[in-house]
């Protein structure tokens, strides 16, 4: 098991899915969580129940990452009851499908908002607590979606582009404070966010699309995050890791 003993890393979007599954690896690892969460404060506890349980150290903070000032004031909380921050993921973020010509203003907005913006503030949040260490890692939830574009979800898709962008960006301006700054790019991957979509296409037909014959596990993407948290991956900045069972190659 990699080691992340002496971490503390904040997770915006802890409470469910794969930042969930972030969230209780990286406890096993050995780090302090913070459980960051929207409005679900039942599953964010029972994210941080979880992990106590099990020996770890853990707390929630309710924050709307999206709205400016509401990270910052997460994450200091954060940074206050479980010490100096090391390591950040973004997983905070909406999946919402609609045709151009469905699509309104509104609709376009809210998820450049929720999905790029929670993004952007989160980051600036948190990187004056990761230069008083002298460094550490973010790691950012894009989607292969972010790297082809996608027909109905073009709006997710534009978001999610643009954060590999951001990304690429934040690791040129901040690797002089040795802060590592990477991607990680699923395809389908089985949460409640990406349930009503496959219910709809059919698990088993989509499942077949990847090389590996299944959709991807949450614990899929969050072993992966916890490599790049670590310092095995401690040269590594700038870099979008695509996981998706090799659907690539299926085209």
């Amino acid at each position: 098991m990699i080691d992340l003993s002496n971490q503390h890393v904040f997770i915006a979007g802890g409470s469910r899915g794969i930042g969930r599954a972030a969230a209780i690896m990286a406890a096993k690892a050995g780090a302090a969580v913070s459980v960051n969460y929207l409005s679900n404060a039942a599953a964010a506890h029972a994210t941080v129940d979880a992990i106590v349980a099990a020996g770890g150290r853990a707390a929630a903070f309710q924050a709307d990452v999206a709205q400016e000032g509401a990270a910052e004031r997460a994450i200091d909380a954060a940074v206050a009851t479980l010490g100096p921050l090391t390591g950040v993921v973004v997983s905070a973020g909406i999946f919402e499908g609609a045709s151009l010509e469905e699509m309104d203003l509104a609709f376009w907005n809210r998820t450049m908002e929720i999905n790029l913006a929670g993004t952007f503030l989160t980051v600036k949040a948190a990187v004056p607590h990761l230069r008083e260490q002298n460094g550490g890692s973010i790691v950012i939830y894009t989607s292969t979606a972010g790297q082809r574009g996608s027909d109905i979800f073009s709006a997710y898709a534009t978001s999610k582009g643009a954060q590999i962008l951001f990304m690429r960006s934040m690791a040129k301006e901040l690797g002089v404070d040795q802060i590592r700054v990477n991607c990680i790019a699923p395809a389908w991957t089985d949460t409640d966010m990406a349930a009503p979509s496959l219910d709809a296409l059919g698990r088993e037909s989509e499942g077949k699309k990847f090389v590996l014959g299944r959709i991807g596990q949450p614990d899929d993407i969050a072993g992966p995050t916890i490599f790049l948290l670590s310092d095995l991956a401690k040269f590594v900045t700038g870099m979008t890791l695509t996981v998706d069972g090799g659907m690539d190659m299926r085209g």
